[in-house]
C-alpha cells in the first residue's frame, strides 16, 4: 500500500478549491518576466516616514513581544482617533476595533462570524475571490448581483445595481451583505445616494454589511468616498475593512483591521483569538506611527494620502491613453487602484487554442507571454451566471511605479500593430 492511499481525504469544504488565481497568473508574469500591471501591489519605494517609523518600532522592546490579541494598544488609539470624525462617533478602541493580519483575515473573520451551513450572503458582482472562498469554507452560499452599465460603460460611476435585481437576492437565509467601495475591480465609488438604498434594503431584512472599504484613501476627480458606517441608523449592523497595505501602500505588511459595533467586532475577535491571535506587534507600532505622522501634516503639500490619489490618478491617465490610443477602451475608474479595460475593438481571437478558458483569460496569458506584459482577467472575479458580462474585459492596476508605467504604456503602444 503506498503511503498516499493511507492519508485521510481532506475535508469536503476543500472539494472546490483548485490553483489559486493570483498563483496562476502571477508564476506567469514571473517565468516570462513581465512588466506587471496587474497585481495591486505597489512596486515604488516605500516612503521615507514609513521606513523611520519602522527603525523607531524595531528599537523599542515592547514592540518585539506578542501584543494584545485584539489589536496592539497603540494602534488601535491612533485607528480611533483617525476615524472617530469620519464616522461623526466617537469610537471606544477597545471595543469597536479590531486588528487583524490584513484585511483578508478581518473579511474571513467576519464571514466566519457570521455564517452557518446553509447561510447566504449577497455580494456585488464582480468581486474580490476571497469572499468566495471564506464563504465556501463556512458552507454558507454566496448570491451574486451584478453591477450593470447604465449609460456610458466606460465611466465606472455608470456601473449601477437594478434595484429590483438586487432586492430579489434577499431573503429570510440572508445573513450578510458583502461589498466594496471603492471596488475592486471596476474602479466605482458608491455614492451616498446608492449606499442609502443599500442600507435600507440591508435594514429591511435584517442584515450584516461587512464593507470592504481598503481602497478609501484613492479617490480621483470630484468623488467623495461616502462610509456606508456612518449613515443614519447603519453603525450598529455595519463592519468596516480597511487595510495599512493599500493605504500606506505597504502590501506586504498585511496589516488590517474591522471598525464596528462593540456587539459584532467582539464575534470577529473570537474567530482571531482561534487563528492568528495577533498580528505583528512590530508592523503595528509602526503603522499607528505612520497614521500618527500623516494627521499632523493632513491637508498639507506633503500628506501622504494626497500624494497617492494624485499619482494614481496621472498613472491611470497615462495608461488609459495608451490603450485608447490602439483602440480599446478604458473605463475610467472613480478611485482606487484598478482600471477595467475593453478590448473588444481589438478583433483578438483565441479559439483555435481550444483551452476551453474564458476569452479575457487567454487574452491575458496571450499577452504575458508573447508581449511581457501582465494583466488580470475579469471574468475570474464573476460566478458563473455573469461570466458573460466581462467577456472581454482585462483588468490593470494604477498603483506602479513611474518606470513600470511607461514600460507598460511602451507595450500597449506596440500592440496597435499586432
Amino acid at each position: 500500500m503506498k503511503l498516499e492511499s493511507a492519508v485521510p481525504a481532506p475535508a469536503h469544504r476543500l472539494r472546490n478549491f483548485g490553483v489559486n488565481l493570483w498563483a496562476e497568473f502571477s508564476s506567469l508574469a514571473v517565468q516570462h518576466k513581465a512588466t506587471n500591471i496587474g497585481q495591486g501591489f505597489p512596486d515604488f519605494v516605500v516612503p521615507e516616514f514609513l521606513q523611520e517609523e519602522v527603525k523607531k518600532a524595531v528599537a523599542l522592546p515592547s514592540a518585539n513581544w506578542y501584543t494584545r490579541a485584539q489589536g496592539h494598544p497603540r494602534l488601535v488609539k491612533e485607528l480611533a482617533a483617525e476615524f472617530s470624525p469620519l464616522f461623526n462617533r466617537n469610537i471606544d478602541p477597545m471595543s469597536e476595533i479590531m486588528t487583524a493580519v490584513g484585511a483578508y483575515e478581518a473579511i474571513y473573520a467576519a464571514i466566519t462570524a457570521f455564517i452557518n451551513e446553509g447561510d447566504e450572503a449577497v455580494v456585488i458582482e464582480p468581486h474580490f475571490d476571497c469572499y468566495a472562498g471564506d464563504m465556501e469554507l463556512c458552507g454558507g452560499k454566496l448570491v451574486r448581483v451584478p453591477l450593470r452599465p447604465n449609460g456610458d460603460p466606460n465611466f465606472a460611476k455608470n456601473w449601477t445595481l437594478d434595484k429590483d435585481e438586487f432586492e430579489a437576492a434577499f431573503n429570510e437565509k440572508t445573513k450578510l451583505l458583502i461589498t466594496t467601495t471603492p471596488h475592486n475591480p471596476v474602479g466605482k465609488i458608491f455614492t451616498k445616494e446608492e449606499l442609502e438604498y443599500i442600507g435600507g434594503v440591508c435594514k429591511k431584512y435584517n442584515v450584516v454589511v461587512v464593507s470592504d472599504e481598503v481602497y478609501e484613501r484613492v479617490v480621483f476627480d470630484e468623488n467623495e468616498h461616502v462610509r456606508i458606517g456612518s449613515l443614519p441608523g447603519m453603525w450598529e449592523r455595519v463592519l468596516t475593512i480597511g487595510s495599512a497595505g493599500k493605504t500606506f501602500s505597504v502590501t506586504g505588511w498585511k496589516i488590517g483591521w474591522a471598525l464596528g459595533p462593540a456587539h459584532l467586532i467582539s464575534q470577529l475577535q473570537h474567530v482571531s483569538s482561534c487563528s492568528t491571535f495577533t498580528a505583528p506587534t512590530l508592523l503595528q507600532e509602526a503603522v499607528a506611527g505612520a497614521f500618527e505622522h500623516e494627521r499632523s501634516i493632513a491637508h498639507t503639500d506633503t500628506a501622504y494620502f494626497s500624494w497617492l490619489s494624485t499619482t494614481l490618478q496621472k498613472n491611470c491617465r497615462m495608461l488609459a491613453d495608451a490603450f485608447t490610443d490602439i483602440g480599446c477602451e478604458p473605463v475610467w475608474p472613480d478611485g482606487g487602484y484598478f482600471m477595467l479595460v475593453d478590448t473588444a475593438n481589438m478583433g483578438w481571437d483565441f479559439t483555435d487554442l481550444n483551452t476551453g478558458r474564458c476569452y479575457d483569460v487567454d487574452c491575458v496569458k496571450w499577452l504575458t507571454r508573447e508581449f511581457k506584459l501582465a494583466t488580470i482577467p475579469i471574468s475570474v472575479f464573476y460566478g458563473d451566471k455573469n461570466r458573460h458580462l466581462a467577456a472581454k474585459y482585462i483588468r490593470v492596476c494604477c498603483a506602479k511605479s513611474d518606470e513600470t508605467i511607461v514600460k507598460a504604456c511602451e507595450i500597449i503602444r506596440s500592440l496597435k500593430k499586432n
